[in-house]
């Protein structure tokens, strides 16, 4: 018999899924200005989509990871070792979550530019929306994301339009 918990946790789930792709498929506010022949011309502004994908489905993925150490946390039939694994591994996807959204965060004050990172092991993927190519600003942010680590991290920065 399924428990109110599990039907709570899976409509909240279906809530949040359902409105994150509601948000990502409406368009921004379309400007409408005239042209001299009265002809109606409209100019899409960049919604940074590309952005928004990658942490749609970051989210999707700690969601589901964090799921299923949460169900063997729960499981009876699960040792004491298994369980203590799950929740240690579920507390290092926390910190890292943490770790990544405040990096972003940084990057976002401090550079002005919209951004994703994303953390998996040793190495750092790092989308920035910018139409030019700056090979400086890629080893300053570089740098930037290499300071909140105490090991050598693999960094890498894409340049996204």
């Amino acid at each position: 018999m399924i428990n109110k918990q599990s039907i709570w946790a899976l409509s909240l789930f279906s809530l949040i899924l359902v409105l994150s792709v509601y948000y990502i498929t409406i368009p921004n506010e379309l400007p409408v200005s005239k042209t001299k022949n009265n002809d109606v011309k409209v100019e899409k502004i960049d919604n940074n989509s590309t952005i928004q994908t990658l942490k749609v489905e970051k989210k999707e993925e700690l969601d589901k990871k964090s799921d299923e150490l949460k169900k063997i946390l729960t499981d009876k039939n699960k040792t004491q070792e298994e369980k203590n694994n799950a929740y240690e591994e579920l507390k290092l996807l926390n910190v890292l979550k943490g770790k990544e959204d405040e990096i972003e965060l940084y990057i976002k004050d401090k550079y002005k530019l919209d951004n994703y990172v994303k953390i998996n092991n040793d190495q750092v993927r790092v989308v920035i929306i910018k139409k030019e190519k700056n090979d400086k600003l890629a080893a300053q942010l570089m740098d930037t994301v290499q300071s909140y680590f105490n090991e050598k991290m693999y960094i890498s920065v894409k340049f996204d339009n």
